[in-house]
């Protein structure tokens, strides 16, 4: 085998990984294991949160209670920057959460496939704009929101925790515009952070492999071109370059054993969060013997470290 061709298997190989990682999720009816069926009181779907592309959509549920102002979970999926849907598998999590008396927000955003990056962190902050602009339509605490993202997802709730005051990510002037996109608390499952380390940090722990840094990883697609030729750039999105006091707490989960995105990228973005938040407002869970997702994610104790945390911000 040429070097080229081993180069090229191994790729292949990856992107088949997360193909097979969203295959497996099923479909939105499935529940996490050990939850109660998922009872939605109302719900909407399909709701456009801007007009700049078909995939500025977004889904609306609220639990099967009689409460105002619902604190809501925006859910943001996962899927490479490159595939994902709001109404897969993924959101089942954050629907588990509806028996705590959250709303969740299921919202769509531009792949790499449409629009280079910044256009999804874009339109995370303009599917939060539209939500807090429209609360009282659809029952909803514009004062109590919280991202939870897998994955890519995780990366870009993230990204817009600590950017509420970025203009260089933002498109502020386009539609409701006058709101903030300051969020109350961040809910990160195993999301990559600093796209130029992971191929050492693969390397070191033997889980994956190394080919973040190839010109047609999800990474070099979002961003335009292969990343190690644009280390400014990749700065540029790096969730650590914007950390400030104002951030909101973070609850981060990894698998130890994660084969795509190390766990090392949750240890070293939680060491630095805490080092500028404090210890209290920064958790990390690392998931032994466990991969990029998966059951050991979903059961009932672990939603109930996720609620439980938001419970202490949001209620």
């Amino acid at each position: 085998m040429t070097a080229s061709n081993k180069f090229l298997t191994i790729h292949v190989s990856n992107v088949l990984v997360w193909l097979v990682l969203l295959a497996t999720a099923g479909n939105v009816c499935a529940q996490p294991a050990g939850a109660k069926a998922t009872a939605v009181k109302k719900s909407w779907t399909d709701i456009a949160y801007s007009v700049n592309s078909p995939s500025q959509k977004l889904d609306i549920y609220l639990p099967d209670s009689n409460v105002s102002n619902y604190p809501v979970i925006i859910s943001i999926h996962g899927g490479a920057f490159m595939m994902g849907d709001k109404a897969d598998a993924q959101v089942r999590p954050a629907l588990a959460a509806l028996h705590h008396g959250y709303a969740v927000v299921a919202i769509n955003y531009r792949l790499s496939g449409e629009s280079l990056f910044p256009a999804n962190i874009i339109d995370v902050k303009a599917a939060i704009r539209f939500i807090k602009a429209n609360a009282a339509a659809y029952n909803l605490n514009a004062t109590k929101i919280a991202l939870w993202g897998n994955s890519a997802g995780a990366y870009l709730a993230a990204l817009a925790g600590v950017t509420a005051n970025v203009a260089s990510l933002d498109d502020p002037g386009s539609d409701n515009g006058g709101q903030s996109v300051r969020v109350q608390a961040v809910v990160d499952w195993y999301g990559p952070i600093d796209f130029l380390k992971m191929d050492a940090q693969l390397r070191a722990t033997g889980y994956g492999l190394p080919t973040h840094n190839d010109g047609s990883s999800p990474e070099s697609k979002l961003m335009g071109q292969p990343i190690i030729l644009i280390p400014e750039k990749v700065k540029w999105a790096n969730p650590e370059t914007y950390i400030s006091k104002d951030d909101p707490p973070f609850l981060i989960m990894h698998g130890e054993e994660d084969q795509l995105v190390p766990a090392q990228q949750s240890i070293v973005f939680s060491k630095k969060l805490s080092k500028v938040l404090g210890e209290k407002k920064v958790a990390l869970h690392l998931l032994p013997a466990t991969h990029h997702g998966g059951p050991e994610f979903e059961t009932a104790n672990n939603i109930q470290l996720v609620t439980d945390f938001l419970d202490k911000y949001l209620k």
